[in-house]
């Protein structure tokens, strides 16, 4: 599954997506993000406080005890704003 990054999360991970087969049992995006921080440092201190994080699972907004499948695209951004 391709998991994508967006603005300070893709610059503190330097990097903009990552490629991965989430682990049995992983089903929504608060699951996923147990896994992720297990990933890296860095992966831990950008999701380390999840009130921060926003998120999409095929470009849908999406809460993070929403479910996705494992060929969907999720992404991880911070709180957007418009004007």
């Amino acid at each position: 599954m391709r998991v994508r990054y967006f603005a300070w999360l893709r610059s503190r991970l330097n990097r903009a997506e990552d490629e991965i087969t989430p682990p049995p049992g992983v089903t929504t995006l608060n699951g996923l993000l147990d896994h992720l921080i297990t990933l890296s440092p860095g992966h831990a201190a950008v999701f380390e406080d999840r009130s921060i994080i926003r998120a999409a699972i095929n470009q849908v907004f999406a809460d993070l005890d929403s479910a996705f499948a494992p060929t969907d695209e999720v992404a991880f951004f911070p709180p957007v704003t418009g004007g």
